[in-house]
Order: structure tokens, then C-alpha cells, then sequence
């Protein structure tokens, strides 16, 4: 197959035409419209600074359904011992600078790129990009971010500081996302870390009937207060 190259015109291929690797096209731009479409279609942004701008859409994908994350009885004892402060929406450029440095200084290669950082701030500032936030001694502990679309959150990326506080992030989300009837989480490609804690493999197919069915229900913007 053929890797497509984007036009200005604000469309995207279909997600099946993409190779193996999961690429799907190159270029266009990371305009609010032109990534809400992505993520609506399956598809999302990954590239370096030494990369053009790359689609993908892998198979298969990982997510995770909200009913089905995995606690640990340690993790779950830092929980109801109000181990980490939880806040939703109050640090989102934070969290996003965070989730960039912590790779960089991992030596490892990063896809938030200023170009991305810049857009997903746009997208919060829209109400449609989200992030938890943990707290330890009034200082960032770690974090999530991602995107919201009907009843799916699509999980972009997170960091720790201190012992399991991303965990912890993601166990909060995951319960306001009961709370709120979501579908699933789409954490995109498959992770030890995130296969520990429910998430698993479904076919792309599988995972494009369940966000059709998602997206129908209303996107809550704004931001969110658990």
C-alpha cells in the first residue's frame, strides 16, 4: 500500500489503507478541525522534529474500558489514604511540558514536538483536550492528558515524578469516566505498563464500530471539575 499525502483539503484517508506499521499519510496540519476529525476517524499525530507531520492508525489498537482497570491493593491503599492531591483541568501546559521532558531526559525519542504541544493547548483551551493532575507538597507528581469525544477519552500521554502517581491519574480518570457512561479509553499503542492495568489488544475494525457507536453520544467540552 501506498502512504497518502495530505492536501489542504481537511480530509483524511480511510484508516484501513494503512500499512502494517499503522502509518496511514503524511502532511496537512494540526489545526483544531483537522485533528478532531483524526481522532473522530481513529487516527491520531506521531512524529519527530526530524519527521514530517505522520497519521497513524495502528492494528491492532490497545484501550482500555473504564470498568475494567486493574488496581493494586498497594495502589488502591494510596487511594483511599488520599496519598497524591487530584485535580482535573487546572495544570493541563504543565502536564503537557511534563510528558515532553520526562521522555527527553529519559533519552528517549519524543513525539510532542512544540508544533503538537502548541496545538493540544488550543485544543484545552476549547474545552476538548483534558489532563488530571497529582499533587504531592503542592508540587507536580505526574499526570495524564488526552482528547474527548463523545464517550471515548483518547489517552495521549503521561509522566510520573513520584511512584505511581500517573497510576493514580489514571485510576481518577477512569472513574469520572464511569460516572459520566464513557466507552473506553483509546491508549493507542500497546504498553506493558497500561496491559497491567486492564488495558488490552482489539482489532482496528473492532475499535472503529465501537468509536461510531461513541461518537454518538454528546462531547462533553468545557472544563472538567471531578
Amino acid at each position: 500500500m501506498s502512504v497518502y499525502k495530505l492536501s489542504s483539503k481537511l480530509e483524511f484517508p480511510p484508516p484501513y489503507l494503512a500499512e502494517p506499521n499503522g502509518l496511514l499519510c503524511i502532511g496537512g496540519d494540526l489545526s483544531t478541525e483537522r485533528l478532531l476529525l483524526a481522532y473522530s476517524n481513529g487516527i491520531f499525530p506521531w512524529y519527530s522534529d526530524d519527521e514530517p507531520l505522520l497519521w497513524w492508525s495502528p492494528d491492532p489498537r490497545l484501550v482500555l474500558y473504564p470498568k475494567n482497570i486493574k488496581i493494586s491493593r498497594s495502589l488502591n491503599k494510596k487511594i483511599k489514604n488520599h496519598y497524591f492531591k487530584i485535580t482535573v483541568d487546572k495544570a493541563f501546559e504543565d502536564v503537557i511540558s511534563a510528558c515532553s521532558m520526562t521522555r527527553t531526559q529519559n533519552s528517549q525519542e519524543t513525539w510532542l514536538v512544540d508544533e503538537m504541544i502548541h496545538a493540544y493547548i488550543k485544543l484545552h483551551k476549547e474545552g476538548f483536550a483534558h489532563s488530571v493532575e497529582c499533587w504531592k507538597n503542592d508540587r507536580l507528581a505526574g499526570g495524564l492528558y488526552g482528547i474527548s469525544l463523545g464517550g471515548c477519552f483518547f489517552g495521549e500521554s503521561m509522566f510520573t515524578y513520584v511512584s505511581d502517581a500517573s497510576k493514580i491519574a489514571l485510576a481518577t480518570l477512569t472513574n469520572h469516566l464511569l460516572n459520566l457512561n464513557f466507552d473506553l479509553i483509546d491508549c493507542q499503542v500497546t504498553t506493558d505498563h497500561l496491559i497491567s492495568m486492564g488495558a488490552f489488544e482489539i482489532s482496528r475494525k473492532a475499535f472503529l464500530n465501537i468509536l461510531e457507536y461513541s461518537l454518538q453520544k454528546p462531547t462533553i467540552a468545557g472544563e472538567w471539575d471531578f
